[in-house]
């Protein structure tokens, strides 16, 4: 099933080339745009400054179990064993997780805490950058859906830390 749905998305890419262009700059370039909101969420508030430190913590965490996966885990790209539309060039290192939905779900689930709207749409740039990663050849669907649910896990765990450190009691975003 995984392969199917893998073949069923990478087998558009190359057909249509403004969709190729566009999935290759979300594969590339959207951590820029996580990065600006963070950025700018930081300095508009004083508010704000706890949400940037706690999505900063999801993310930081999330590197950390992405370094410690890939130590005792190795699963083969799909273009090593197949062959397969891949539109950039990729690291030959284990598919999962994916670095990049790991890292937006960890930061989109950390915003939607704080700010509904804005996490929603960081949740569905999220989703977005993980199709395109399987659009450009680097990841099974597997893949992405593991670091999707890893990262908005790893989110929630730094959220209840979070509470537990300051003594405070969750409240809904």
């Amino acid at each position: 099933m995984d392969l199917r749905l893998f073949r069923l998305i990478n087998n558009l890419s190359g057909r249509y080339s403004p969709m190729d262009r566009l999935m290759i700059l979300i594969s590339n370039r959207i951590r820029y745009a996580y990065i600006l909101i963070l950025v700018i969420m930081l300095f508009k508030n004083r508010s704000n400054k706890r949400i940037a430190i706690e999505t900063g913590s999801s993310v930081f965490l999330s590197f950390i179990a992405h370094f410690l996966i890939k130590l005792f885990y190795y699963k083969p790209r799909p273009f090593k064993k197949r062959r397969v539309g891949i539109l950039i060039p990729s690291k030959l290192d284990s598919t999962f997780p994916s670095k990049h939905t790991l890292i937006a779900f960890a930061a989109s689930t950390s915003i939607i805490f704080f700010n509904r709207s804005l996490g929603s749409l960081m949740l569905w740039m999220s989703a977005v950058t993980g199709f395109s990663r399987i659009w450009v050849g680097h990841h099974y669907p597997s893949d992405i859906i593991g670091s999707a649910m890893l990262g908005s896990l790893l989110s929630v765990a730094t959220r209840l830390i979070s509470f537990k450190q300051s003594g405070n009691k969750p409240e809904p975003g």
